[in-house]
């Protein structure tokens, strides 16, 4: 290559790195820029799974015998019975931040975390607390089912954070996912085999 050349080549590639070196941002491929609009199937993909969740946690509290709702993995951590009315009590409230009434008789306050507490702590016996687990997801199946795709792009204030509320009901379905992982480790951890897995 003639010298020539090799000057041409390097003042080309001198311009195109100083022109890249003042843009601000980076380009943005047209698909990338344009806002994600939730699929038709969104609220139904996610009821599905919550649906499935549901059964999971229903029947691993129902495979935990009584003398083994006390039971937790240590000192201070939540205890079986407790993370079943978590459950329950995250089912009420989550969905309250969306805009559905949480039933009266829960004695749940969205804003009072107390109450979420006092919800959890009640002396129940396990198959009052499976009751509550199971009215629980149909008021969050509810709660689901009222919501309609041309509001998922609507923001909300969901624990101080902006988000839109296909992201809250996705976390909402993902939370319910770290407490049945949960409830499986302490399931197992009490010589329960998780009755899906027999």
């Amino acid at each position: 290559m003639s010298t020539k050349m090799r000057v041409s080549a390097m003042t080309v590639l001198c311009v195109a790195l100083a022109a890249c070196a003042q843009s601000t941002e980076p380009p943005v491929p047209a698909a990338m820029a344009a806002p994600v609009a939730a699929g038709p199937d969104l609220m139904a993909d996610l009821m599905r799974d919550v649906e499935g969740v549901e059964k999971k946690m229903v029947d691993l509290a129902n495979a935990m015998p009584e003398g083994s709702m006390s039971w937790m993995p240590s000192a201070g951590a939540r205890s079986v019975k407790e993370v079943v009315l978590h459950v329950a009590s995250d089912n009420y409230m989550i969905p309250s931040l969306l805009g559905a009434a949480i039933p009266a008789e829960t004695k749940i306050v969205a804003t009072d975390f107390a109450t979420l507490t006092a919800y959890e702590k009640r002396d129940v016996k396990r198959d009052s607390a499976v009751a509550d687990l199971k009215a629980s997801f149909a008021h969050l199946k509810a709660a689901m089912s009222a919501d309609s795709a041309s509001k998922l792009g609507m923001e909300v204030d969901f624990f101080g954070t902006k988000m839109s509320r296909q992201a809250a009901w996705v976390g909402t379905v993902t939370h319910l996912h770290e407490h049945l992982g949960q409830s499986i480790a302490y399931a197992r951890s009490n010589k329960i085999v998780p009755p899906w897995s027999k």
